[in-house]
């Protein structure tokens, strides 16, 4: 008997042997899934974009066109990954000095969003409802709720979990609060 699949893969894509993609899951127009890549459930891959061996996708991820996620990167759930936005895995490239599968562990947690053309250079993670503005180059790790912009980027203030940028009072017209104490943000409710 010939098990049913609940996903979409287009069929000019490529999916390797030994990937598992979650119920709901759309994969568009030349994208390549690699080998031992996990995506969750239900989640839309943009036109070309790549998924390296054994990359780790949770639940709801929107990855927008011509994106490449490298081994070394994890996106938690409900990421956004705009347009052409770049990740690293190697601190150091050397064509001539490969690493061998000695990658940089660069997370992305739950609810982030980054920008089209944002970079997110490996080995930093950015925090839960960060938002990257577009063009933007993280160069350390982002705070919880951080609205980060420029080169390199610099946190220019903070966002509420539902994307809208807070103000000093840093309470959301969607009625979430929050408290910023040590430079870190905190949701009251």
């Amino acid at each position: 008997m010939k098990e049913e699949k609940n996903y979409f893969v287009h069929e000019s894509s490529y999916v390797d042997d030994g990937v598992q993609i979650g119920d709901g899951t759309k994969i568009w127009h030349f994208c390549h899934v690699q080998r031992g890549a996990v995506l969750g459930r239900n989640c839309s891959l943009g036109q070309n974009v790549n998924i390296g061996p054994n990359v780790q996708v949770g639940n709801g991820v929107r990855i927008q066109n011509n994106v490449s996620v490298y081994e070394g990167v994890v996106l938690e759930d409900n990421v956004f990954c705009g347009p052409s936005c770049v990740f690293t895995n190697v601190t150091t490239p050397r064509a001539h000095f490969p690493v061998h599968g000695e990658y940089a562990l660069t997370r992305i947690k739950e609810g982030a969003s980054l920008g089209a053309n944002s970079t997110v250079v490996c080995g930093h993670t950015v925090g839960r409802s960060a938002l990257v503005a577009a063009g933007a180059v993280v160069t350390k790790d982002v705070p919880d709720y951080a609205l980060m912009a420029g080169v390199p980027a610099r946190r220019i203030g903070w966002v509420c979990e539902c994307g809208k940028r807070l103000d000093d009072s840093l309470v959301c017209d969607c009625g979430r609060h929050y408290e910023e104490s040590d430079g870190l943000l905190k949701k009251l409710n």
